[in-house]
């Protein structure tokens, strides 16, 4: 038995299909994380979303923003984009299914034995791997309680930039969100820089990759993630796992062994 993680698909159905075979992946046997962001950009999102729900037990995922972004959409509370490639999942006669199978996924996923965690963006440095686990909670139940279609329309917006105490409702709801899903760069205190999706060399002052930031309360727990193509799959830090590696952009898709950390990648077309 082997636990296998990839990182952002994005609709990409055939490289995960070819990964898998190369790591001869038996889904009686084996296991596949996903860190987020299964769908849109790439051509095959439905093809994708039925995939991973088929596996059934052998898949743990979490949420990405382009999986939300899905939820919205397709809630009619958010306009597609121009750039977003969605219609043929909008159409598919099991889109109810799918949609009530993403609505249950988690923000974090964790597994003790193993010994790690995963997100799809990443972990503000002032929250530990449980007081992670309680937040990414709050939205969760949201997610899958009759309030759902409120939430996916106060989601959207970089306010408020960071966590404080006293945060209620919809805006609580949103920071929590944008640090798992949308989060690259941050301060010592968890104020956020959701404008800048570059390279960590090209950060702005103040700020730092979440994953290198010295007071991190997660430094010492291992935390794969995915969202962040722009690092090529390398981080600074020897606890993050970043696997995003930019399939949707020609990049390469990548799976990760969590038992031995050996990288397992094939080219995706442009």
């Amino acid at each position: 038995m082997a636990t296998y993680a990839v990182g952002d698909i994005q609709g990409c159905i055939e490289p995960l299909e070819r990964l898998l075979q190369q790591v001869q992946f038996d889904p009686g046997r084996d296991r596949l994380w996903v860190a987020g962001d299964l769908v849109n950009r790439g051509p095959a999102s439905l093809a994708v979303l039925r995939f991973i729900k088929g596996l059934g037990e052998a898949a743990s995922i979490v949420l990405g923003n382009h999986d939300l972004h899905f939820l919205a959409v397709a809630e009619g509370i958010k306009a597609a984009s121009k750039a977003d490639t969605l219609a043929e999942l909008m159409n598919a006669p099991d889109l109810r299914e799918l949609m009530a199978w993403l609505r249950a996924q988690p923000l974090i996923h964790r597994d003790k034995a193993l010994g790690f965690a995963m997100v799809h963006a990443g972990i503000p440095p002032m929250w530990s791997l449980k007081k992670a686990e309680k937040r990414a909670r709050e939205v969760e139940a949201v997610l899958q309680s009759g309030d759902y279609r409120r939430f996916l329309k106060a989601m959207y917006g970089n306010e408020p930039v960071g966590w404080r105490k006293g945060l209620k409702g919809m805006k609580r709801l949103r920071v929590i969100t944008n640090y798992f899903t949308r989060m690259r760069f941050c301060d010592t205190e968890g104020r956020l820089d959701l404008t800048n999706k570059a390279a960590p060399s090209a950060v702005n002052l103040g700020y730092a990759p979440w994953f290198a930031l010295l007071n991190r309360k997660t430094a010492e727990d291992r935390i794969i993630f995915g969202h962040w193509a722009a690092l090529e799959g390398h981080s600074s830090h020897p606890n993050a796992f970043a696997l995003d590696t930019g399939c949707v952009w020609g990049g390469c898709l990548t799976l990760m062994r969590l038992e031995d950390q050996q990288r397992f990648s094939t080219q995706c077309s442009s």
